[in-house]
Parts: structure tokens; sequence; C-alpha cells
């Protein structure tokens, strides 16, 4: 890749600023393209955003940024497009900064500190190469002020018509994903969030490793209906079979258990009861796993209360230091079940469990050797 120092004031990157929403966000008159296909939306927050204005206010330097040359002679950006908007934004006077001890837009500035901004130099390095080159510098060089997320570097590598239409529904806060799946699904669209947990949901449902496998092979499709059509049965079916919201409901593995249980036919009314007590439950201390339990009816994830070290030191007591099996004892050696164990070597169990109504409590709980224990759990 060629790559030369073309340092450029302000004022000819911002001139003709257009942000078009989807339809793109270009400066330089029309020829820089600021945020190509592979690049992410705009993230800064409001004080790296002001940070960028008062740097060149301070006649601080900022870092370098990097343009792609395109045949056709025009540009787009391959790093510093936060940088580039929030200058951009500002000359637009979509905002103010503390200049001087003053809050002040763009209009409100003084002649002389107008044309100070404008006349600021970018240090911009101009870079020729093919693709390949391009996207391989754009996912290792340094992204000033903000990591750049893993799913981030994947569209960096996998842009196309697929990924444009991708983005346009996941990828838009206030998007068409974000309106159906915000109350389930956590992190943000800007941040490639929605995009990444639904390709992770397909994928797993392909039998993919990986959800860039999913992304190869569709890279080059005319448009992402497939991905969408298979988000929204999962929400649909989710708001279906849990009618009543909460906010435990966020964040959960919708997408593996549509694949599982979404043809089963339920009884949303029982489901909702069973739900209720379940939380009001002190003996379940994982609240989050409860949506997966009356699905799966796997008790782990409730994360069941374990007797504590006051009450296993008390049932141990109780029994003298042995197995509650006694002569039955699976460990070698103990004859009639006389053998005293160290309580370090023993485990506490319920007598009557969870399943049928046992408390973890003292009446409920007996102490086996470890040899019982597990060959009590493995029948």
């Amino acid at each position: 890749m060629d790559i030369d120092l073309h340092p450029i004031a302000i004022r000819e990157v911002v001139e003709g600023y257009t942000d078009d929403g989807e339809g793109g966000v270009f400066g330089y008159a029309g020829h820089l393209n600021i945020r190509p296909p592979y690049q992410r939306e705009f993230v800064y927050k409001q004080k790296q955003r002001d940070a960028v204005i008062d740097t060149i206010f301070k006649g601080f330097p900022l870092n370098v940024f990097y343009w792609v040359e395109n045949p056709d002679g025009t540009f787009e950006i391959l790093d510093g497009q936060q940088r580039t908007v929030s200058l951009s934004q500002y000359a637009n006077g979509d905002f103010s900064v503390d200049v001087g001890g003053n809050l002040k837009g763009f209009p409100n500035l003084t002649a002389d500190e107008q044309e100070r901004f404008l006349d600021y130099e970018l240090l911009v390095y101009r870079c020729k190469g093919p693709d390949s080159e391009k996207l391989d510098w754009f996912r290792t060089i340094n992204i000033a002020g903000e990591k750049l997320e893993d799913q981030e570097l994947l569209n960096a590598t996998y842009y196309g018509p697929w990924l444009t239409h991708a983005k346009s529904i996941f990828s838009k806060t206030g998007g068409a994903a974000y309106g159906l799946g915000e109350k389930y699904l956590v992190g943000e669209p800007i941040r490639q969030k929605y995009l990444e947990t639904a390709l992770k949901w397909i994928s797993e449902r392909d039998g993919l490793e990986h959800h860039k496998q999913y992304m190869a092979a569709h890279q080059h499709d005319q448009n992402a209906n497939e991905l969408w059509s298979y988000f929204r049965s999962i929400i649909h079916w989710v708001e279906d079979t849990f009618p009543k919201y909460r906010s435990l409901m966020k964040g959960q593995p919708w997408g593996p258990l549509y694949d599982r249980y979404g043809q089963d036919p339920v009884d949303t009314d029982a489901l909702e009861i069973e739900i209720a007590a379940l939380i009001q439950d002190d003996e379940v201390t994982s609240n989050r796993g409860i949506y997966q339990y009356v699905l799966t009816r796997d008790p782990k994830h409730l994360s069941l209360r374990q007797f504590s070290d006051d009450q296993r030191l008390a049932i141990y007591e109780r029994q003298g230091g042995r197995c509650a099996n006694g002569a039955k004892c699976k460990t070698v050696g103990n004859d009639n079940g006389q053998q005293v164990f160290e309580l370090a070597k023993m485990d506490a169990d319920h007598i009557v469990p969870w399943s049928k109504g046992g408390r973890t409590d003292i009446a409920n709980g007996q102490m086996l050797c470890i040899s019982c224990n597990r060959s009590k759990g493995a029948l």
C-alpha cells in the first residue's frame, strides 16, 4: 500500500458536509466518503466529541487521519471517522463547546476564532492499495478514542450489499430491529451488538462454529431478508410464549431456545404462574435463569441455594461425622457405616430434593461421603 502525507485544512474537509443517515456521510466538497460500508456509526460521547474541538482551539496536534484514494479520485476514510464527524458537526453549528470560558457554537465564534478553527491543518495520510490491504490496515491501526468491537472488525472484512442491508435493520438506534427487540437484547445497535446477536443465533441454528462463516457465505447476497425473518420469528415467539414482560427477559439466549422449543405447544398461563412462583422462591438464587429453566427443566439455570458452612457443620455434628448412608456407604473400608470422615471429605445433600418441595435447612439436610454423593448424582 502506498502512503503519502497531505496536510489538509479543516475548511477543506468540512466543505459540503452532508449526513443523509443511511444515504451516507460526505465531506471535502463531496469527494470524501466519511462513512464507507465497512465503517462503524458515529459513537463518540459528548466528552470525546468536545475534546476534539478543544484540541483544535488549544493548537494541540490531533492523531493522524488515513484516507483511501479510490481509482476515480475520490476518497474514503480508513481511520478518523469519529474525529471528522465531530469537526464537521461543530462547523455545521450542531453543538457548542467551551471556548475561552464561554459556551460557543461555530456561529457564535468571532471571525478570528472561526478562521483559527478552519485553518487548522489535519495530518492526513492518503493511501492507495487493493481492498485486501486496505481492510487489513483498517483491522490493525489504532482507532483513536474507541476500541473497535469484534463485530465492527468483521463488518470491515465482509462488507457488501448483504451487510449494507443488514446494518440498515440491525445497526440503527430506533431502527427496525431495535423497535422489535430492544426489550429482549442487550448492547447498543450502533456498536453492532444487535447484528452480532442475530448472527450468532442463526449461525448456531445452522451448526456453524463462528458467525463469520455465515457472513462469508452471504456477503454478496443482495439482502439480509433471511436473517431479518429469522430474528422476527424469534421475538414474536418470545412475545407469544411469555406475554407478561419482565426485565429478566433481556439478554436471554432466545435464539437457541426458539430453535429447540419454538414448535412445542405451551400453556402460557401455567408458565406465568410457575415463573411468578419461582421469582418468589428463596431457594432460587438466579432469577435470570428462570426463563431457561421453565423451557429446559434443567435446575442448573436456577443456581439453587446451597447449604451454608454453618449448616454443613451442624448437620455433620448431628451425624457424628458418619455418612448418612450408614451400612450402605459406598466408601471402601467403611465397615458397617461406622467410619468417621473429616468435614472436608463430605458433601451436604437435600433429603427431599427441591423439585419435590425440599428446603435448604438443617432438618432437610444430610451429610454424605464424597463417594456416596457422587454415586447418588449418577443415578
